[in-house]
């Protein structure tokens, strides 16, 4: 076994969810067996898609930007986060990101170390019904 560094490039793909993801450590990139980590970029004004990682928590750190969470069953919880926060999101919770004016930048963790496999976007009606207006200030 070897330990393996991965230098940051431009290499990366738009998640499915939202966001412009760094390629990082994962199954695809160097083997990885039960961890993925991303570096996570989000551009200012837009709401991720609704989703959830099924059978694997998620750990964000926030690196730049000010920006909201929402979450829960029907996205009717949020958190405004700031750089420095960490968050952590149980498996199979459905959250997504909304940002203001600001970039965002930030480190995702997550126990499946494939890179999307186990992301299932939500439609509104696994949500219950319509989707919550986003309230974060400044977003559109």
């Amino acid at each position: 076994m070897e330990c393996m560094v991965l230098r940051r490039s431009s290499d990366g793909y738009l998640g499915r969810q939202g966001g412009f993801f760094f390629q990082g450590i994962s199954a695809e990139s160097c083997g990885s067996k039960r961890l993925c980590l991303h570096v996570l970029t989000i551009p200012p004004y837009s709401e991720g898609t609704p989703h959830v990682h099924a059978g694997h928590e998620s750990g964000i750190y926030v690196v730049r930007g000010t920006h909201t969470v929402r979450y829960g069953h029907a996205l009717e919880f949020s958190q405004v986060l700031t750089p420095g926060d960490m968050v952590y999101i149980p498996a199979d919770l459905p959250h997504m990101p909304v940002t203001g004016a600001e970039e965002v930048v930030v480190v995702v963790a997550r126990t499946d170390p494939n890179e999307q496999e186990s992301l299932h976007l939500l439609a509104s009606a696994d949500l219950g019904g319509e989707l919550p207006l986003s309230e974060f200030a400044g977003a559109r």
